[in-house]
């Protein structure tokens, strides 16, 4: 018993034997922690657990409790997978401490991955030289001279294009643009999707274009995404010589803010550029929104010209004739609100035939009608907006309906409305409709209550969103 306790061996191994069960347990609670705070350095941990641990503690047990030689060959494979986890931990400590948790502005952020990928790469190289060298006694220094040799060789051979390499590194160090950004470049506009040490990766609307890192670096070209929230598309657009340059730019400004792409906080604007031509500057949230608004916008103004009475591209609208008018109100108004044919001649001439394009707005929330406005193709859906901003869908009216009732009252409308496809509407004036109502009673009762019952559907909408079954 006194030669038990006299023996070294015999201490490392109670060691051993208590150190290895109390470090796994402390490494784990410091691994549910930091999964619990999504650290960087989770992994880290989780390697000085599974790995490093358990094969430190079987290395001081073959050379200390076994007391077998270094130069055996089970001690020497041991000690290689030792001295390779921790060059593993080393490495992913490095990446966790100082680039993964660095602030989004700083320089360990800029650097590109491919200067990562270098660094890990030399780190491997040399650890795995240190570990050949120390474990297993092999002679490195000739290695390293051949290698040293062979670079210089291929760099004078390829100097034209390692040149050509380390301009474009020093430019992605520099990082003018990261993954997601939109870039102009004189071969394409597209979106960054992938940056390697060649080259980098747009996606284009025509598929994936492929830029040498080498021709970024020599030319210049345009970051759309920076300064965040600042990007804008501007349309150009010709227009008759005798329509007012004023009312032009305000129709174009008015139909710019109303897309659905347009970025609420800012306000487009629109100037008269000569020669027949108007720039609209429309700011948008992203460049990726560039086409989609662009084909919503021209589509709109067709519309939205021809209600005002503008000539795009100088074109003249002949689409509101004496006899559509007449055909929609005995077609639609009469047979709507139970007029006889007297009553249908006295709104002939106070009525008018407009169209409007898919989603565009036909009636706004909180404006006073100045007309009543009747279905006569396709359909609108009427919504609400809601204490956080957003709108909920109320009904749809299809053809045959009216929406604009409160014109007759002077109330502002409690909701929107929104062509869904191509709508064509008659809108009587306001004044001749409220002068036809005073005449019929029993029509001035069903228009009262069909606008107070709307009204209704709109609050109890308001308080609880819901879709309503309304028309």
């Amino acid at each position: 018993m006194t030669e038990l306790f006299s023996s070294v061996w015999f201490y490392w191994a109670i060691g051993i034997a208590v150190g290895l069960p109390l470090g796994l347990v402390l490494l784990t609670e410091w691994q549910h922690v930091l999964a619990r705070k999504q650290s960087f350095l989770l992994r880290p941990v989780s390697i000085m657990r599974n790995y490093l641990l358990p094969l430190s503690a079987l290395l001081i047990l073959m050379l200390e409790a076994r007391q077998l030689p270094p130069q055996a060959t089970s001690v020497r494979v041991v000690g290689t997978l030792v001295a390779f986890v921790v060059l593993v931990l080393l490495l992913s400590g490095i990446k966790a401490a100082l680039f993964q948790s660095a602030p989004e502005d700083s320089w360990r952020k800029r650097i590109p991955s491919i200067f990562l990928d270098v660094l890990r790469f030399v780190l491997i190289a040399v650890g795995l030289a240190m570990i050949f060298a120390y474990i297993w006694g092999a002679n490195v220094k000739g290695l390293f001279t051949a290698l040293g040799v062979t670079s210089i060789v291929v760099g004078l051979t390829l100097q034209n294009s390692v040149g050509q390499i380390i301009s474009g590194l020093l430019m992605l160090f520099e990082q003018p643009f990261r993954l997601g950004d939109w870039i102009e470049t004189p071969q394409a506009k597209g979106k960054v999707v992938e940056v390697n040490w060649r080259a980098i990766h747009l996606e284009t609307g025509t598929g994936l274009q492929i830029t040498p890192n080498s021709v970024l670096a020599a030319a210049s070209f345009a970051n759309l995404s920076r300064p965040a929230g600042k990007h804008s598309l501007t349309v150009s657009t010709v227009f008759a010589l005798s329509d007012p340059p004023d009312k032009v730019c305000a129709m174009l400004a008015r139909v710019a803010s109303e897309l659905p792409h347009c970025d609420p906080e800012r306000r487009p604007t629109a100037v008269p550029s000569g020669a027949q031509e108007y720039r609209t500057k429309i700011p948008l949230q992203s460049p990726a929104e560039d086409g989609r608004a662009k084909a919503v916008f021209l589509r709109w103004i067709w519309y939205a010209a021809r209600r005002d009475g503008l000539h795009l591209d100088e074109a003249v609208d002949e689409f509101s004739t004496p006899e559509r008018v007449a055909e929609a109100v005995a077609e639609v108004v009469g047979p709507t609100l139970h007029l006889n044919r007297d009553e249908q001649q006295m709104l002939l001439s106070h009525a008018r035939i407009e169209r409007y394009g898919d989603g565009e707005l036909v009636q706004r929330v909180g404006e006073v009608p100045d007309c009543m406005t009747f279905i006569m193709a396709g359909e609108v859906q009427m919504t609400a907006r809601l204490e956080d901003g957003s709108e909920t869908v109320l009904w749809t009216q299809s053809e045959g309906s009216f929406l604009g009732q409160s014109a007759l009252t002077r109330q502002a409308v409690l909701g929107s409305a929104y062509a869904i496809g191509e709508v064509t509407a008659v809108h009587v004036a306001r004044d001749k409709m409220a002068d036809l109502v005073h005449q019929n009673p029993k029509l001035l009762q069903e228009l009262g209550r069909t606008i107070e019952e709307r009204r209704a559907h709109v609050r109890r909408a308001l308080q609880e969103p819901a879709e309503v079954d309304v028309d």
